[in-house]
């Protein structure tokens, strides 16, 4: 069977496109690197979404899974990366609908040691400060200002990964910028 892969197959130069055709072939070398790359992205677009660290391995390894064994369905028509963030994305759904327990933020972002104690100080504040706010959103708000600001995508990405329209992207996107500025500015009123 002839895989018919568009403007942005193989032949366009996509190493991630190759990756997708070689595992095609069955080729577990391609997968492996796919995986490589793919692994920490995933891991900080679902820490987002999850906030649950046990869990995102799980569900990286869905994910993952799925593109092995669906490879094939992959025509071309969006990034790899769109296609592979949204079967994570819907892997990260379906994980979080089977948790009894509500989801707790686990991930710690080390301080780096050459920062002065009072920049590190307040680096962490202004961090902690951002990741609570963004924990306030809604999950479909959070994985729209996660997909966007962490992972550069623009809002058509986001939406083909999230399976909605540009527009509701947009208006995602706008409710999340109005409910982080309000708490933003809250915490920037309580650390002064």
């Amino acid at each position: 069977m002839q895989k018919s892969w568009g403007m942005g197959g193989p032949e366009a130069g996509d190493g991630d496109a190759r990756l997708i055709a070689g595992i095609c072939r069955g080729d577990r070398h391609a997968f492996q690197e796919l995986y490589r790359l793919y692994f920490p992205r995933l891991a900080r677009f679902l820490g987002r979404m999850t906030r649950n660290a046990p869990l995102i391995e799980e569900i990286i390894n869905d994910t993952l899974l799925v593109v092995w064994q669906k490879a094939q369905t992959y025509d071309g028509s969006s990034k790899v990366s769109t296609w592979i963030f949204g079967i994570g994305y819907r892997q990260g759904l379906k994980a979080l609908r089977g948790l009894d327990e509500p989801v707790e933020s686990t991930v710690e972002e080390p301080c780096g040691p050459e920062m002065e104690p009072e920049h590190a100080v307040a680096g962490k504040q202004l961090q902690q400060g951002v990741s609570a706010a963004l924990d306030t959103l809604p999950l479909e708000q959070r994985m729209v200002v996660s997909l966007a600001y962490f992972h550069d995508m623009p809002y058509q990405e986001i939406a083909d990964t999230m399976g909605c329209p540009v527009n509701t992207v947009k208006t995602r996107m706008f409710h999340a910028r109005q409910r982080l500025k309000a708490v933003l500015s809250r915490h920037m009123e309580s650390t002064q």
